[in-house]
C-alpha cells in the first residue's frame, strides 16, 4: 500500500512556492497548510490575549491552542503580524508545538500539501513528494516590488532586492533548520516561468510519482 500523498513545497521568499502550492492543493483534492502563518498566529493570538510575547512557557501555551481556523485571519500577512511572529520564533518550545503541529497536519489519512522552508527536510522528511522551488534574487526582488507597488506601497526595487538577500542569507545560514532543498528534491527554478507553467511542471512532478509508486 502506498504512502499517503504528502507534498512538500520548500523555497525562499517570493519564490512563488505559496501560489503554488495552493493550486496543487485543489488540483489534487488535498489539505493545504500555509506553514509561513503558523508563527504569526501564534503570536497574534498571544498579544491579543496580553501575553507576554517574552516568556517562552507562555507563548508554547498559545502554540499549543493552535488551530487551522485561526489561520484564516487576513490580518496575519501584515507588518506587525509579522513583528509579532519574530519574538514569538526564537522559543524553543514554540517551535517544538508548531513542528508537532505540522506533522500531525501532514500525516491525514488523504495526504497534504505544506509549503515552507524546512518541510522537506524537518518537519516531512519522509514526504512522497518533494519540490524545492527558487527563482533568482533578481527575479524574486522584481515580483515582490511589483506585488507591493500593485497594493498602492512606493517601494523602490534595489531596497527589495537588498533585503531578498539579506533574508536568503539569514535563511541559509541559521543553525536550526536551515534553507536548503533535501537530497531527494526535486528542483523547479521559476525565474523564467509564469504560474501556469510552474504548476504544469509540478503537476508532472506528482504525476510521476502516482504512476510509480514503487519508487517511493
Amino acid at each position: 500500500m502506498s504512502r499517503p500523498l504528502t507534498i512538500a513545497i520548500d523555497g525562499p521568499a517570493a519564490a512563488g512556492k505559496g501560489t503554488l502550492a495552493k493550486r496543487v492543493a485543489a488540483h489534487y483534492g488535498l489539505p493545504y497548510l500555509d506553514t509561513g502563518l503558523l508563527y504569526r498566529a501564534v503570536g497574534k493570538l498571544a498579544a491579543e490575549a496580553g501575553g507576554d510575547l517574552d516568556d517562552p512557557d507562555a507563548m508554547a501555551a498559545f502554540a499549543a491552542r493552535l488551530d487551522t481556523s485561526h489561520l484564516d485571519d487576513g490580518t496575519l500577512r501584515g507588518h506587525e503580524a509579522g513583528e509579532l511572529a519574530s519574538r514569538v520564533a526564537v522559543h524553543p518550545p514554540v517551535r517544538d508545538a508548531l513542528t508537532a503541529f505540522q506533522r500531525s497536519f501532514a500525516m491525514g489519512e488523504a495526504g497534504a500539501v505544506l509549503d515552507g522552508r524546512d518541510i522537506g527536510t524537518v518537519i516531512c522528511p519522509q514526504a512522497r513528494v518533494k519540490i524545492f522551488v527558487t527563482a533568482s534574487a533578481e527575479v524574486r526582488a522584481r515580483r515582490r516590488t511589483d506585488e507591493l507597488r500593485a497594493k498602492g506601497r512606493d517601494v523602490a526595487y534595489e531596497r527589495i532586492l537588498a533585503e531578498v538577500k539579506e533574508r536568503d542569507a539569514r535563511d541559509a545560514g541559521r543553525s536550526v533548520a536551515p534553507l536548503r532543498p533535501a537530497a531527494d528534491a526535486h528542483l523547479l527554478d521559476t525565474s523564467e516561468l509564469g504560474i501556469e507553467a510552474a504548476f504544469r511542471a509540478a503537476c508532472d512532478v506528482i504525476d510521476r510519482s502516482l504512476a510509480n509508486p514503487d519508487d517511493d
